[in-house]
């Protein structure tokens, strides 16, 4: 069963500050079913992007939510420009923004890379 959107969110930056770091929601989407991006900022002008891996990613069905690395090291600038071409397509995600130095934020990536033997045109 996966979980609302809201709670994903807040279960993700209550761990984030757990750990000790900082995480903060830029912006809310629909409760239940919106697209949760993640940006990671490296305090250095640099940024990653997260956001929902597609089910063309994964071949066998997940158990909570997968992220695909949409950016990676890109400016501000970059950064503003593909949220803005994703409102456009989803007015309703939720966007949450960690600081990680080293860039590295624990989620749960899809593997790009089918196993063998999988059925990858299942969908």
């Amino acid at each position: 069963m996966r979980v609302t959107s809201e709670f994903f969110v807040s279960a993700l930056v209550r761990r984030i500050f757990g750990e000790g770091g900082f995480a903060a929601v830029s912006k809310r989407g629909a409760a239940e079913a919106g697209a949760v991006f993640v940006s990671v900022d490296r305090l250095d002008g640099r940024f990653d992007l997260y956001g929902p891996a597609p089910q063309s990613m994964f071949s066998d069905l997940p158990d909570g939510r997968l992220f695909e690395q949409v950016l990676s090291q890109v400016g501000r600038e970059g950064l503003d420009e593909r949220l803005r071409s994703e409102a456009r397509m989803d007015p309703d995600y939720w966007l949450v923004e960690i600081e990680a130095r080293d860039g590295r934020v624990d989620l749960p990536i899809a593997s790009d890379d089918p196993r063998p033997g999988s059925d990858v045109f299942r969908y």
